[in-house]
């Protein structure tokens, strides 16, 4: 397969336009981070104080404790907000999401996982006061005075980060942020507008794009793969796509195809001569699309590679009312991955991400 690779060169902008409301009270539930800053280990509780007990309780405890996977929405070495997949203790539903915010504290628990080339992006010091998700799928985060301690130059990031990573849990569609106990109607250092609460449709690593006619067109959030040292993981960047409302999902892909359309540290997966043949249409929350053989990686054994498959379903199952994507090629009659499984079922995000409530 044919491959491009560009470095990143652009630069990022955001447009923020928020709606919607919540009512209630904050939730009493607190959290705290405990994290060892001392490197050296301490073998027996016989001696320590209370403090250097607990926390190595703490340890003991998180490591008999079963893991599960979580995404942690990061700043890669690029300073591009991107998910990673971690293994964290599992914890009571009431708990989780006050214990993914911890894991973007910098010099939090997080430090000991950091993936390489990524690193945390809440201020240090910086303590989950309480969480409460409300009926209409609005959770509130009560956070420290620590928050504040960030440069202006990250503040739409660390809302990025905070937003996809509670998102993530299928029934939260908007945060709203408080500061030791008090709603915010902008960001502490930078102003940015959040009295309505913060959500995905405001966009993530958000692009300028000067040449698209934005009158016919709208915000779309596709997903590139790319690359550190050996490690791949997807890049989320919200740019406008001339659309009509005949051809969204076609416009969608066919600008997923194309590339980004700018300078940036992403690889494009897609083969020069890889085109959608029909229309794509939707049934059921099933979207499928038909393509040619262009589209696969080795056409004598009908292989779609796997960074295909999953930027296609990653991207366009963003879309509303996208459940699944079911791929097609022409004459072929059984599609499979890199590893020989063959697709029998349309794809779900589930397939690449942890799903959930809290």
């Amino acid at each position: 397969m044919k491959r491009k690779v560009y470095l990143l060169t652009g630069s990022i902008v955001f447009s923020l336009m928020l709606t919607g409301c919540f009512q209630g009270e904050q939730s009493s539930q607190n959290q705290e981070t405990e994290q060892p800053q001392d490197a050296e280990a301490v073998d027996n509780l016989e001696g320590a104080t209370s403090e250097e007990a607990e926390e190595v309780n703490k340890e003991g405890a998180e490591e008999a404790a079963e893991m599960v996977p979580r995404e942690l929405y990061l700043l890669d070495k690029n300073g591009m907000v991107a998910s990673q997949t971690i293994d964290l203790p599992q914890l009571d539903s009431k708990e989780v999401a006050a214990q993914v915010l911890e894991y973007l504290v910098i010099d939090g628990p997080v430090t000991s996982v950091l993936p390489n080339g990524f690193q945390a992006v809440l201020p240090a010091g910086t303590e989950i006061l309480g969480v409460n998700l409300k009926e209409d799928g609005t959770v509130i985060v009560d956070v420290s005075e620590e928050f504040k301690g960030y440069e202006a130059s990250q503040e739409v990031k660390i809302l990025e980060a905070i937003t996809h990573t509670l998102t993530q849990f299928d029934n939260v569609k908007r945060v709203q942020l408080w500061i030791n106990g008090h709603p915010q109607e902008e960001m502490p250092v930078n102003g940015t507008p959040i009295g309505q609460g913060y959500t995905r449709t405001n966009g993530i690593n958000v692009v300028e794009t000067g040449a698209v006619d934005l009158i016919d067109s709208q915000p779309v959030t596709m997903y590139y793969p790319a690359e550190h040292n050996e490690s791949r993981y997807y890049i989320p960047v919200t740019q406008y796509v001339e659309t009509s409302e005949d051809n969204v999902y076609q416009s969608i892909v066919q600008a997923l195809m194309d590339g980004p359309g700018y300078q940036t540290n992403v690889v494009h997966v897609f083969n020069e001569n890889a085109l959608l043949t029909e229309e794509p249409t939707i049934n059921d929350g099933v979207l499928e699309m038909v393509f040619n053989q262009g589209i696969l990686m080795d056409e004598e054994k009908a292989v779609i590679a796997d960074e295909v498959m999953e930027t296609l379903v990653r991207t366009l199952t963003e879309q509303e009312g996208v459940k699944a994507v079911d791929i097609k090629v022409e004459n072929v009659e059984q599609l499979v991955s890199e590893n020989g499984e063959a697709y029998t079922e349309p794809v779900t995000k589930q397939t690449y991400l942890p799903s959930e409530k809290l």
